[in-house]
């Protein structure tokens, strides 16, 4: 089985040396970049199982790096930053990231979730047939969602979501089901991560909400006759 190959983007030398050290100790293979441009021109690369990416990047930051490719790259994009606001975090996410980690991080942690998110992309790709529902389709093994006939581009962690309502689908979910189904229990993390996603998902498949429904104090549900 081929080592995941993860894609480490930071100017700081030190720390990419530093994760780029950790993570292959840990039987990863990993490729650098110390820019934005750099980063943007690797992480098309079709090999990659998953990305870290620093916000506060020389040539072109974070954000934009993910903005340009995550309409093409749907493996997991994990954010490394020092900002610490919560309308960072919520940008980060709404711009297509999985995940959003602060500095200074414990190495062994980052490793975990990387982990975690690489045994649900498995689970998810190891899936084999589609979900239809009025005019939306869900391809479990394509990783690929079409709404009246069109593609919709969505992140990894916005599939998810949409993918495990669906399967559930006319059942109230709180935030913290849909959290836990997709994060985990044991991830540090903010639920309110579930709300920034849920609003990408309705403004992409729908604006007038037909399919994710919001239940006041509780939660949110999926109305529709799945096939």
């Amino acid at each position: 089985m081929t080592s995941p190959t993860i894609l480490i983007a930071d100017d700081d030398p030190d720390i990419v040396r530093l994760l780029a050290e950790s993570f292959q100790d840990e039987g990863f293979l990993t490729v650098e970049a110390q820019n934005g441009k750099e980063a943007l021109e690797k992480a098309l690369d079709p090999t990659l199982s998953l990305i870290l990416l620093d916000i506060m990047m020389p040539e072109m930051d974070g954000l934009d790096v993910c903005r340009k490719i995550r309409n093409s790259v749907n493996i997991p994009i994990l954010f490394l930053s020092a900002k610490d606001r919560e309308l960072d975090r919520v940008i980060g996410l709404e711009v297509g990231a999985d995940d959003y980690i602060l500095k200074p991080f414990s190495i062994s942690e980052l490793i975990a979730r990387v982990r975690a998110h690489l045994r649900r992309e498995n689970r998810y790709i190891s899936a084999t047939k589609s979900i239809h529902s009025g005019t939306l389709t869900i391809n479990k093994d394509t990783f690929e969602v079409f709404h009246h006939d069109k593609r919709v581009e969505l992140s990894t962690k916005e599939f998810q979501i949409l993918l495990y309502m669906a399967e559930n689908a006319n059942r109230v979910l709180s935030r913290e089901q849909i959290y836990n189904a997709i994060w985990g229990e044991t991830e540090f993390g903010d639920i309110n991560t579930v709300t920034v996603h849920i609003k990408n998902l309705r403004s992409k498949l729908e604006h007038d909400k037909h399919y994710i429904k919001t239940v006041w104090g509780i939660g949110y549900k999926f109305v529709g006759d799945m096939q």
